[in-house]
């Protein structure tokens, strides 16, 4: 069956404290859950009725066996997720100190991870190419041979080979301690705009990619690279989506925040919802907007992705525009 979402990337186990408000030192017990962003992106869109598949790598341990179990617990396809006996499965530690704090510490990352082991000779180029949307980050292009894997499945997905219904997200998902440089990662993202129509970041993440400037002027250089909808977030005053003819902004839907981790990530399988049910982009926004803000008023990421219900729920309880519809049947590709 075609995958509505495919996502390439990032896995990982995150231990988040029970213990909120405090440093990490402080912690007195944690909880474990599926984490790393195209993870928790596929885990979102499934939440949605949609089907859903990542492409990743574990170590051979336990670690990798409870992430296959959570990863169909969520009923996100595990077949393309395999064990690498060379690295452990990276586990991830943060500390939670509501509002703005959430400090994350890697582990089982460096030199490398388990994750990026990813290989281009083992890609399933059919299921690449056939996917409804095709979902993956700067994160990736961070080391070899991940770095080819994800250039070489981009390439067997030409922008002009896309069918209607069909997309290919980037995104601009910037982590300074995956990279020697910004000029190194800004280099590999020329690399893969080509083939992306649609790219998703922050004014940070944006600035890494097409450089320093107003959220307008740096939706405009996505575009001018040939994406045909630039997403830009803008914080505190919600976030931008421009196309060639239309540019939409949603403002942000208050919440009490518990975690912001996974905010980004709710954010990114409810807008792949939104692209898939064939929305108005002003839609779109609003519910990716909303979804992005009930994980944030939550405690883990994964296992906080909220239901359409709850999506439209809020939204409808602020006053905000309700999409239609919210069918998961998808795109005829």
């Amino acid at each position: 069956m075609t995958n509505e979402l495919l996502t390439i990337g990032r896995i990982s186990v995150d231990i988040y404290p029970n213990d909120i408000g405090v440093d990490l030192e402080d912690v007195t017990s944690f909880g474990k859950y599926l984490g790393g962003s195209p993870s928790n992106v596929a885990v979102a869109a499934a939440r949605h009725g949609r089907r859903a598949a990542i492409i990743t790598r574990t170590g051979d341990d336990a670690f990798g066996r409870y992430l296959h179990r959570e990863l169909r617990k969520f009923n996100v396809d595990d077949s393309f997720v395999t064990a690498v006996k060379e690295w452990p499965t990276a586990v991830t530690f943060c500390a939670i100190k509501p509002p703005e704090d959430f400090p994350l510490y890697f582990y089982g990352r460096f030199p490398t991870a388990a994750d990026l082991q990813i290989k281009a000779e083992e890609l399933d180029l059919d299921a690449i190419r056939d996917a409804g949307i095709f979902w993956s980050t700067v994160t990736g292009l961070c080391q070899e041979p991940s770095r080819t894997a994800h250039l070489a499945a981009h390439e067997a997905r030409p922008r002009t080979g896309l069918k209607p219904g069909q997309f290919t997200i980037l995104d601009l998902d910037y982590r300074p301690m995956f990279w020697a440089a910004e000029a190194e990662a800004r280099e590999q993202v020329a690399r893969i705009l080509p083939h992306v129509t649609v790219a998703i970041g922050n004014d940070r993440e944006c600035a890494v990619a097409v450089g320093e400037g107003t959220p307008d002027e740096q939706a405009d250089r996505l575009l001018a690279a040939g994406v045909e909808i630039a997403v830009v977030k803008l914080g505190p005053e919600g976030v931008m989506a421009k196309t060639r003819t239309e540019r939409v902004v949603s403002a942000p839907v208050p919440v009490e925040t518990v975690n912001g981790l996974g905010a980004g990530d709710s954010f990114g399988g409810a807008f792949c919802h939104g692209l898939l049910s064939g929305w108005p982009l002003a839609q779109i926004l609003d519910f990716a907007n909303a979804a992005g803000a009930l994980v944030a008023s939550r405690l883990s990421c994964a296992d906080a992705m909220p239901t359409p219900e709850e999506v439209t729920g809020l939204l409808a309880e602020r006053g905000r525009l309700v999409p239609g519809t919210y069918a998961t049947e998808g795109a005829t590709l």
